[in-house]
């Protein structure tokens, strides 16, 4: 199984670092031995809106060739959801990869025509514009809408982390690692 998360200039790092901390425990606490997982971008180094510099796996992977792929928000959507080439670079069938996005990559997913047809959630600051991609916008969470599935804003990532590393490896799995992460705080209650 083989999972990349997005990265970009601008990128809010805890939309990533949410998501990231629990899907990679698959791996390091042997839940998935098999797991493989890369950050991926269209340059070599990224800093995040934070001022945060990471050193990306991979640059320009076809995305298509991962399980997942995880789209974070930060604070240069408007200007990314303008950019074609990156738009395009996103652009894959959700039927062969599970596309997992939180608060405003939930707007990169659906200008890359991910949510037409879908149920989603984003950063309630956020739901006006995500009329405009989704088929149906949810207070929710986390939604799960055939293997598109998006979470709220900024700690919804470590929501859907949990959520996904659930999906994965299922109940104990996450309740270990939840454990682990001492967040007591999943699964979230109505909003």
């Amino acid at each position: 199984m083989k999972i990349a998360f997005v990265l970009y200039d601008g990128v809010t790092l805890l939309d990533f670092a949410g998501a990231y901390d629990p899907l990679t425990r698959l791996r390091t606490r042997g839940f998935v031995p098999d797991l493989e997982y890369c950050t991926c971008a269209r340059q070599e180094r990224i800093r995040s809106f934070e001022g945060v510099e990471l050193a990306v796996d991979m640059v320009s992977p076809d995305l298509s060739g991962f399980d997942y792929i995880v789209i974070p928000g930060g604070n240069v959507i408007a200007d990314l959801l303008r950019d074609r080439k990156f738009i395009a670079w996103l652009s894959i069938d959700p039927g062969k990869t599970t596309v997992a996005a939180v608060c405003g990559g939930v707007l990169l997913a659906g200008a890359a025509g991910m949510l037409k047809t879908r149920r989603a959630t984003t950063n309630p600051a956020l739901t006006e514009i995500l009329r405009k991609f989704a088929k149906e916008v949810s207070k929710d969470r986390v939604v799960d809408d055939d293997r598109v599935i998006t979470a709220g804003g900024v700690t919804a990532a470590i929501d859907m982390g949990l959520y996904l590393a659930e999906k994965i490896a299922g109940p104990a799995a996450r309740a270990a690692i939840q454990k682990q992460m001492d967040y007591p705080y999943y699964p979230p209650g109505p909003a």
